[in-house]
């Protein structure tokens, strides 16, 4: 991609992602994600009602008068991006493909962060971890990640959630929200990683995903490409029998990922690359307000 060409998509989806950010999700994005816990604030008078645990005896014994020491939610978060990048993210027969639309939510989601002040950090991952950008905050810091977002290579079209989610958990010790973005196409389980990060940090899972995943058209013989393996295949999507094993593979995978997340006690939306994920970032943010 040429420079010029990847300054404007740059400032394309900057435009855009901060607009949303800032007009529309800036007050649901704050309630919905709370901060690592309670930081002091000032001391003021003790009055009856008040935990006599939050007496300051310093500040009593200066005055003679018992004082009290407020607390406030500390509402800076420390916010982790984990983006797959494999090869099936590619995939896209509509408006848009997969990576596309992941790499427009991780950019809202950034500037939603940053008008926040928040820090944001992000882990690229195929079947490994790709490449990991340590959090900090300002703009300068997010138009860095978009470029990633628009132009980061992978080594390996694979994917594998758990390694990602496992070197997240242990790379970031502070408690800090996680956006895991991906499509979870992956044949191994992490029901178990998903479940350790999100005892440590506040995990929420974004699926995106083409309605063709859901059901094949009925197209006649159409040669498929598995872009995480290589292999290809000739599928006859005339064939009744083929459509519904089709839709009953997307269904099984479906229950099983909806049950893992259940497990692992994790939010979860799924957007599809031709709908609008302002509504479901939304949905998202008010079921957690």
């Amino acid at each position: 991609m040429e420079t010029e060409e990847l300054l404007q998509k740059v400032r394309k989806i900057e435009i855009k992602t901060k607009g949303l950010s800032n007009n529309i999700f800036a007050g649901e994005y704050h309630s919905a994600f709370k901060g690592r816990g309670m930081a002091f604030s000032e001391v003021r008078e003790y009055q009856y009602g008040d935990d006599v645990r939050d007496i300051d005896w310093n500040v009593t014994a200066r005055f003679g008068k018992p004082f009290v020491k407020v607390f406030e939610e500390e509402r800076e978060l420390t916010v982790m991006l984990l983006v797959d990048v494999s090869g099936s993210l590619d995939f896209g027969t509509q408006t848009q493909s997969k990576r596309q639309l992941l790499t427009e939510i991780a950019a809202t989601l950034a500037f939603s962060a940053i008008q926040n002040n928040d820090k944001i950090g992000v882990i690229f991952f195929s079947d490994k971890v790709e490449k990991f950008i340590p959090p900090k905050k300002g703009r300068k810091h997010i138009l860095f990640i978009i470029r990633e977002l628009l132009t980061f290579q992978p080594e390996s079209n694979k994917t594998d959630v758990g390694q990602a989610v496992e070197f997240m958990t242990n790379a970031i010790k502070k408690r800090c929200t996680v956006f895991l973005l991906s499509d979870f196409f992956d044949a191994n389980d992490y029901t178990s990683e998903l479940t350790i990060a999100n005892r440590r940090h506040d995990v929420v899972a974004l699926q995106i995903y083409d309605r063709r995943m859901v059901e094949l058209p009925d197209v006649g013989i159409v040669k498929m490409l598995d872009a995480e393996t290589g292999r290809e295949t000739f599928i006859d999507t005339s064939s009744r029998a083929v459509r519904r094993a089709h839709h009953e593979w997307w269904v099984g995978h479906q229950s099983w990922l909806k049950n893992a997340f259940t497990k692992s006690n994790i939010d979860n939306v799924s957007v599809r690359t031709d709908e609008d994920y302002v509504k479901a970032l939304m949905n998202l943010f008010r079921r957690r307000s």
